[in-house]
């Protein structure tokens, strides 16, 4: 399919078929019709295809759009775009549509940049809440905080044209206690972020980790369903990360095989352990393996003091070489850890280990669909936070400072007009789209 939008194109498509029945410029918007396309300059015909006409302002982008839908293959399509081009178009950029949809108000930027998460969802529950967003659920939500903050300010600085000795009753109290609800939802919208928003876009960063030889590479493999990782009874093995993405009970997660952790000589063994440490730190969970033994079965683990319960489970491994053991490994990791044991070979164990994961990770209910899921909207919503907060401060202090706080409430409006493009700049549109792929 070839696109055409803007200024122009209906007149364009006149050049592209002009052996149809009725010119693409006369015809009814919302209509389509069979038609061939013939070269504007060599007069060639190369194909036979469908139009479809839309007439401003009731398309995607809002403009007058032409879109030609011919065979496919490489050459077609080239040949289409070819002609395109010879009548006067020009190439599009990365999500040029979108951008255009939105330069003329068709969506806001939570909407657009929610078209891009659907595209490259990599789980059914975060194409849910993008398509949700694509309704604008989170959009109208923070175009509600941001009409709130705004009237804040000029609540205050309606005040300013007054004495400050002169406020009305109340005047602050009332002001404080209405700027305080609206900082509460957008700090709601923050923990949205925090319990799950994020890792539906970006995947959870799992980090399979532990001593050489405890089946690291074997979990990675049965996990995935294939043999991706080279499984050796020869301790360093594994010497680099290796990064694999999967999909547990609809959450999108990145499974990283690491290098065994243990005193070595060897350089680039070394190497990995340190990467190893450093992506236990940065781990949304870690899974750390412990090989079942009678001497694990009896006393209790030590484990690495970079590990914190709330981001650890302890896997207790090969769970079919301790065939005398009937009841769970309860009680040998240290108070507060949470544990599991499996079998790689068997598979036993492992829909519970699943469900652990899930379940350490707090995704076990479903995920609000107004959710925050972009780093971009994370931080636009903090700016807003911190400048709300100082706006309290400064109708609270004696005497109390209507400026600061109304400069402060203007940058929290700010700062949320950004997030849905109430507010914007050429270079955060710039950044925005080039996310996008061309068609879009």
């Amino acid at each position: 399919m070839v696109r055409l939008s803007g200024k122009g194109v209906l007149e364009m498509a006149d050049q592209l078929f002009p052996k149809a029945t009725r010119r693409p410029s006369r015809q009814p918007p919302g209509t389509f019709f069979h038609a061939e396309v013939i070269h504007p300059r060599t007069h060639e015909k190369l194909d036979d295809v469908l139009v479809l006409i839309f007439h401003a302002p009731h398309s995607y982008t809002g403009e007058d759009v032409v879109e030609i839908q011919g065979h496919g293959g490489t050459l077609p399509s080239r040949r289409l775009l070819e002609a395109a081009l010879a009548a006067g178009a020009q190439v599009a950029g990365p999500g040029e549509f979108t951008k255009r949809a939105f330069l003329n108000g068709r969506l806001d930027l939570t909407q657009a940049e929610a078209l891009c998460d659907f595209i490259q969802a990599k789980s059914e529950r975060s194409a849910h809440v993008a398509r949700a967003q694509m309704e604008g659920r989170l959009g109208s939500r923070i175009h509600a905080l941001y009409t709130q903050m705004t009237h804040h300010c000029a609540g205050i600085e309606h005040q300013l044209d007054f004495d400050e000795g002169e406020l009305p009753d109340h005047f602050l109290h009332q002001s404080a206690e209405k700027i305080g609800q609206t900082l509460c939802a957008i700090q709601q919208h923050i923990h949205s972020w925090t319990s799950g928003g994020h890792l539906l876009r970006e995947g959870a960063c799992v980090v399979i980790s532990g001593k050489p030889n405890v089946g690291k590479s074997s979990l990675l493999n049965v996990l995935l369903g294939t043999e991706r990782a080279i499984v050796h009874a020869v301790p360093g093995t594994t010497r680099d990360v290796i990064e694999e993405r999967i999909v547990i009970e609809g959450i999108p997660l990145r499974l990283i095989d690491t290098a065994g952790l243990r005193d070595t000589e060897d350089d680039v063994e070394r190497q990995g352990i340190r990467r190893t440490r450093h992506l236990m730190g940065q781990a949304d969970l870690n899974l750390y393996l412990v090989e079942m033994t009678d001497e694990t079965v009896r006393h209790e683990v030590g484990l690495p003091e970079a590990l914190s319960a709330e981001r650890t489970l302890v896997v207790f491994t090969k769970r079919d070489q301790i065939s005398h053991l009937h009841q769970p490994v309860g009680g040998r990791v240290p108070q507060g850890f949470t544990d599991v044991c499996i079998s790689s070979h068997t598979g036993e164990g492992l829909e519970g280990l699943k469900r652990q994961i899930v379940r350490k990770l707090g995704l076990t209910q479903e995920i609000q669909e107004d959710a925050v899921v972009t780093l971009r909207q994370l931080q636009e919503l903090r700016l807003a936070e911190a400048a709300a907060t100082s706006a309290l401060a400064a109708l609270r202090v004696q005497p109390c400072d209507l400026v600061i706080a109304a400069n402060h409430l203007r940058d929290a409006a700010e700062a949320l007009g950004r997030i849905v493009g109430r507010v914007y700049s050429d270079d955060l549109l710039e950044t925005l789209f080039s996310r996008f792929c061309v068609g879009k």
